[in-house]
């Protein structure tokens, strides 16, 4: 294993959701902030659309997380299933009694449960992932459920999440009624290459890796390539070549280890192809649940390693002519004018890090950041001073900082972020202190960069 090699507290590039993992690009940002300020508004339905691999789960149960005790929630996976099977696990998950009754009743139970949450302040979402998986019956029942409304409001608001398929599906004739509902449409891009530096190096710092570069500028662009941006392709790269490199005794990893590992996930002949777009172009189901299985079996990758150990004297005799080989490549795809160049490695922790990653706002569309605890802005706090859709109120959880959460959720941390958030909350006496269930509202971007924006 790598981890004492390369001195890994643990695991950088793992398979599971760990959030203190979750690295938050410009592009997941806006996404998670036009979804919050979807359901806050009321709008019924939303969409996020990503490609395989790209974190959408994750991101909706970040979104889950920031509306913690002000929303009733279902998150529904069972995609594979008819009208009756999406009306029972719906009820299920909210706590409803489903056996022994018909769709009739269960929706009239349902209606009943929408207006007492109502009554009582809370919100109902559903969230259903994977929604391309279902079929044009079950799409037109989901659509149904958005008839559940007072005079004032939508009683449940729905999220569906999927593949660029989603988009394609919902363009057809037959679901025109479903696609015109959708008030709000977020997408979950690639990461460009300058980005897929950070994601790698937040994740190095976030397992405890304190030497010096251990992914080599050649490297890091081969892997941006490689992966399309797509973070678990990123990760499977990493993982396998930091094995790779560790069987070859090597502390830092280059563009040769790369392109090795590269060709073992079989993703060379993939380099070249750009990021899908088209919401045409989209693998279809039994492709993506088969792609994790292109990770080496660990027969292959043992037998593997015994025949890289037994030329390791190969390695280590023409390591220096390699080394000067590498240098020369570098120094000449450097001097190209296409060629990538990574911006410095920064992470969550870095004041800059975030500095560039603004929320898009357009006149009469305002969007609204989020966060742990986050809630929705409350009118009777309201300040004059202050246009409400540019300041939020956040409820304080264990172990938050003002310096990690204005990184986070507003792009920056320094003396104008200060400034405004002891003007909007003149009580907060002491800014390094936060105590868990306390309410503090923080602005979502400053005057300046409002009028720029327009």
């Amino acid at each position: 294993m790598f981890l004492d090699f390369y001195q890994l507290h643990e695991q950088p590039f793992g398979v599971t959701p760990d959030p203190r993992y979750l690295y938050f690009s410009p592009g997941h940002r806006e996404a998670l902030a036009s979804l919050f300020y979807g359901i806050e508004t009321g709008r019924g339905f939303l969409s996020l659309v990503a490609q395989p691999g790209m974190g959408k789960t994750t991101l909706l149960f970040q979104l889950l997380k920031r509306w913690k005790g002000y929303v009733h929630s279902a998150f529904l996976f069972q995609t594979q299933c008819d009208s009756r099977e999406l009306l029972r696990y719906l009820m299920e998950d909210l706590g409803l009694d489903s056996q022994d009754r018909d769709i009739v009743r269960m929706h009239a139970d349902l209606n009943d449960f929408l207006f007492r949450e109502t009554k009582a302040g809370k919100r109902v979402v559903l969230f259903i992932d994977e929604a391309q998986n279902l079929s044009d019956s079950v799409l037109e029942t989901v659509r149904l459920l958005s008839d559940f409304e007072a005079p004032d409001r939508k009683l449940l608001q729905i999220v569906l999440a999927g593949q660029p398929e989603l988009e394609q599906r919902l363009a057809q004739p037959g679901l025109t009624q479903l696609g015109q509902r959708i008030a709000v449409r977020a997408r979950l891009e690639a990461l460009p290459a300058a980005e897929a530096v950070r994601y790698i190096n937040h994740r190095l710092h976030v397992a405890g890796y304190q030497g010096t570069e251990l992914f080599t500028p050649g490297a890091a662009a081969a892997i941006a390539e490689r992966s399309r941006g797509i973070p678990r392709l990123i990760n499977h790269l990493c993982f396998n070549a930091l094995s790779l490199g560790c069987a070859m005794r090597c502390r830092q990893i280059g563009p040769e280890i790369v392109r090795e590992a590269a060709g073992d996930l079989a993703l060379d002949s993939q380099a070249a192809k750009p990021p899908a777009t088209n919401p045409q172009v989209t693998r279809p189901p039994a492709q993506r649940r088969a792609a994790p299985q292109t990770v080496p079996s660990f027969t292959s990758f043992s037998s593997r390693m015994k025949g890289k150990l037994s030329h390791q004297r190969i390695y280590q005799t023409s390591f220096l002519a390699l080394m000067l080989l590498s240098l020369a490549i570098y120094l000449g795809t450097r001097a190209g004018a296409g060629t990538f160049q990574p911006e410095p490695a920064s992470d969550l922790s870095s004041p800059n890090a975030s500095a560039s990653s603004s929320l898009k706002h357009t006149p009469g569309s305002p969007v609204a950041a989020a966060s742990d605890g986050l809630q929705p802005p409350d009118p009777q706090q309201a300040d004059g001073r202050q246009d409400s859709s540019n300041v939020f109120t956040y409820i304080v959880q264990p172990d938050d900082t003002l310096r990690a959460l204005c990184l986070s959720l507003v792009g920056r941390y320094d003396e104008a972020i200060q400034k405004e958030i002891r003007r909007l909350n003149p009580n907060l006496k002491d800014l390094t202190h936060l105590s868990a269930g306390q309410e503090i509202r923080l602005p979502l971007s400053s005057s300046k960069q409002r009028e720029d924006r327009h």
